[in-house]
């Protein structure tokens, strides 16, 4: 198995493509992001215009299928993972743990090549490394949390004995979706008595190369996310966004808290200008991007590559 990781904005899937050719591979998407339907321009979806979501069944409770992606002229590789849940459901690692694990599986069974391509590092990390506990989400209790505040969560850890709570990063204490995860696991693996898993794979036994790319410099950083923001501008992000708000989609959405998303729908609320929302769209991305790598950096199995 290969798993290549890193910044955004660093060509992760031009490489993934390019040895999935090379390997007779397929690509398994751990973008937290791109696993959301209807949220394809912002999020960057490496998908043609006219590609069509090919529905091969459900695994662990998801209708899970692949694009074909183009390669060179002569190859057409199957990207799985992307569009298999709606923006106003949560998708968690352990979600993407339970159905990688089987995709993976799948793949090999088919003596192919499994070529994993993201950067979401929380959720790689659980399928590599593993939790202490597999606890199951429970989307009542999700749908109950999601009603409180940051302040509110962060006091519900508390009460629950967590008390790592001021240890955590200031992005992970103040990350409603991930403070909802932790305490699904604490009041999950309490009333079910869970004991660690047995069944949790470990990093041998997936055996992966793991590849990680990063830019050289901040200045190199900074231009290349500024020339992908205004791409996807170009490429309609404004009325992608509208187009969701239409159908009902809310800011509170798991799916549309994501960067960028977040930023247009500022603009068209009318709380700042275009200009304003574009330029703090590009700040996020930069600040995600130095998170991404710091966060990695502490993985010793992760070999860089300067881009």
């Amino acid at each position: 198995m290969i798993v290549i990781t890193g910044q955004t904005a660093t060509g992760k899937t031009n490489l993934a493509l390019k040895l999935a050719a090379e390997k007779d591979g397929e690509l398994i998407n751990f973008d937290s992001r791109q696993v959301y339907k209807d949220l394809d321009i912002i999020t960057g979806k490496d998908v043609p215009k006219n590609s069509n979501f090919i529905l091969h069944g459900s695994k662990s409770g998801y209708d899970v299928g692949y694009h074909l992606l183009p390669y060179a002229d002569k190859h057409k590789i199957k990207l799985w993972l992307y569009d298999i849940v709606n923006p106003d459901r949560y998708f968690s690692s352990y979600d993407f743990s339970t159905v990688a694990k089987d995709l993976i599986a799948d793949i090999k069974g088919r003596k192919k090549l499994p070529i994993l391509v993201g950067g979401s590092y929380f959720y790689l990390k659980h399928l590599l490394y593993g939790f202490g506990f597999e606890v199951p989400p429970d989307f009542n209790l999700r749908e109950e949390l999601n009603k409180e505040s940051v302040a509110e969560l962060q006091n519900i850890l508390k009460k629950l004995g967590f008390d790592p709570i001021d240890k955590m990063n200031h992005s992970d204490r103040h990350n409603p979706r991930r403070l909802i995860r932790r305490i699904e696991i604490l009041i999950g693996a309490r009333n079910s008595k869970i004991s660690p898993s047995q069944s949790q794979k470990t990093l041998s036994e997936l055996s992966p190369t793991i590849i990680g790319l990063r830019y050289k410099n901040k200045e190199n950083l900074i231009d290349a996310i500024k020339k992908r923001v205004r791409n996807r501008l170009d490429l309609g992000a404004i009325d992608e966004v509208n187009q969701l708000l239409k159908r009902g989609y809310k800011k509170t959405d798991p799916g549309m808290k994501t960067i960028g998303y977040k930023q247009l729908m500022n603009f068209l609320e009318g709380s700042v200008t275009e200009e304003q929302a574009i330029k703090e769209w590009i700040t996020a991305e930069v600040q995600y991007a130095k998170r991404q790598y710091t966060f990695m950096k502490k993985d010793k199995n992760i070999t860089w590559n300067l881009v």
